[in-house]
């Protein structure tokens, strides 16, 4: 799906917010000018194409929102959402810690199908100005304001986009006390749909486990030079292949050491991720892949890009006879300070 596809057809707001009681639902559509228009659009791109998103499918028997959507017709629209509005509504009200929001139903269209986006606009503090007139004039004051919207460049923190054809659930969420737990809400409770690790959490539980197996298996002077060379080889699978098969890149990472493999595969089963495919799409999710950063115990912080490390000639890791490294840069054509 491209941004510039997406068609807007249908749009309703519906406010929920907790401390006031009950749901403020609109009974008609608003109007949605070129501005919103693209307002909307980012948003719902951002949910469709970013790492942080999951892939999820409806629990059809449980739930409400799948059964709404399969009765669903365009002409339903502003009383299918607000039926899910206050389903939500409910939600967020027997749990305080969920915050308010503006729900923003969206129903459109691209040229390879048909969707409807949930789009929950949590309320965020912000200042702005009044004027108030008086006998000697105007007087302009600033004020805050409890009940602002996300900008267009923030991403959401709980949205959903439906495919109408297949019911695929493309979702972004965060977890928020329920019943004195942590507990993915949007999902669980509203959507009732079964959710995958997006290709951002895939990445990082990766990335995570190599490093503690390494730190669990190499005295602490190998660690930095073995977590070097992971990243490199994690940083080249994104770079050539745009990801990797993860029991394929445990192949590479841990090629002489089988032991270390095998206590790899333990910890991605946890997760049923062995024969997973981490496929990362944003640019903001491998980017720390690209630098190697070090830190050393005297306080030097360096910051290496990936094919500088990879170049012997630029970049030479030493260890002298008394255990410790130096670091050796090579030809360097001129140094800039930086405040």
């Amino acid at each position: 799906m491209q941004k510039d596809e997406i068609r807007i057809r249908h749009v309703i707001v519906h406010i929920l917010d907790s401390t006031v009681g009950l749901p403020v639902l609109s009974d008609s559509e608003i109007e949605c000018g070129f501005d919103f228009a693209e307002f909307l659009r980012e948003h719902i791109f951002r949910v469709v194409t970013g790492d942080d998103s999951k892939d999820c499918e409806f629990y059809r028997e449980q739930s409400e929102i799948c059964h709404m959507l399969e009765a669903y017709r365009d002409e339903d629209f502003v009383g299918m959402s607000k039926q899910a509005a206050q389903l939500l509504y409910d939600i967020m009200n027997s749990n305080i810690e969920i915050p308010a929001a503006d729900l923003v139903v969206v129903r459109f269209g691209t040229g390879s199908g048909e969707y409807l986006a949930f789009l929950k606009m949590n309320f965020k503090t912000s200042y702005t100005h009044r004027t108030l007139p008086q006998e000697a004039g105007n007087r302009n004051e600033i004020i805050r304001y409890k009940a602002t919207l996300p900008a267009q460049s923030q991403r959401l923190q709980e949205a959903a986009v439906i495919d109408l054809q297949t019911f695929a659930v493309r979702l972004i969420e965060k977890k928020y006390e329920v019943n004195g737990e942590k507990t993915d809400y949007f999902s669980y409770l509203f959507l009732k749909c079964s959710s995958r690790l997006s290709p951002k959490s895939k990445l990082a539980i990766v990335a995570r486990a190599v490093e503690n197996i390494q730190k669990e298996n190499y005295e602490e002077y190998e660690q930095y030079e073995e977590h070097m060379r992971a990243k490199s080889i994690i940083q080249e699978e994104l770079a050539q292949n745009g990801g990797f098969v993860v029991e394929e890149l445990a192949d590479k990472v841990f090629a002489d050491e089988p032991k270390m493999r095998q206590q790899f595969q333990d910890q991605m089963e946890k997760y049923d991720m062995v024969r997973e495919e981490v496929l990362p799409q944003n640019d903001a999710t491998v980017r720390k892949y690209q630098v190697q950063h070090l830190l050393t115990d005297t306080g030097i912080e360096l910051k290496i890009p990936m094919e500088q490390y990879k170049d012997n000639s630029r970049v030479e890791f030493i260890t002298e006879d008394d255990g410790s490294i130096s670091v050796l840069l090579k030809r360097i054509g001129h140094i800039q300070a930086k405040f």
